[in-house]
């Protein structure tokens, strides 16, 4: 059985790799601070794991970006490509089966003009 801070490192690296994603935010962001983005050594307070008959249930908290490099992209779609690559991920790296990722924005951040 994999521990759920190793499922974690998986989800949040997955989930960092998507366009239009800054990183992960802490899932008790208001209290852990709101602007403080987690590094891949605390993945695990971004990313919460339940276990259910039919699988894993993922509950991943991002920072998306905002701004012209962004523009075109909605917030649904980089959320709808965090679920296929965790999903992905997580079968082909530790063979697990995710029933449900949900996608929570704790943040959005002003991505600079170029």
């Amino acid at each position: 059985e994999l521990s759920d801070d190793v499922i974690a490192t998986v989800v949040g690296g997955s989930a960092t790799e998507i366009f239009g994603v800054v990183g992960m935010a802490s899932k008790s962001a208001i209290r852990d601070n709101f602007q403080a983005l987690l590094g891949k050594e605390n993945y695990a307070k971004g990313v919460v794991v339940k276990s259910t008959d039919a699988g894993i249930t993922v509950d991943v908290y991002t920072v998306m970006s905002y701004g012209v490099k962004i523009s075109g992209t909605k917030i649904s779609e980089v959320s709808k490509n965090i679920q296929e690559r965790v999903k992905f991920n997580l079968e082909n790296q530790l063979g697990i089966k995710a029933e449900t990722v949900n996608v929570y924005v704790q943040n959005i951040k002003v991505v600079g003009e170029n």
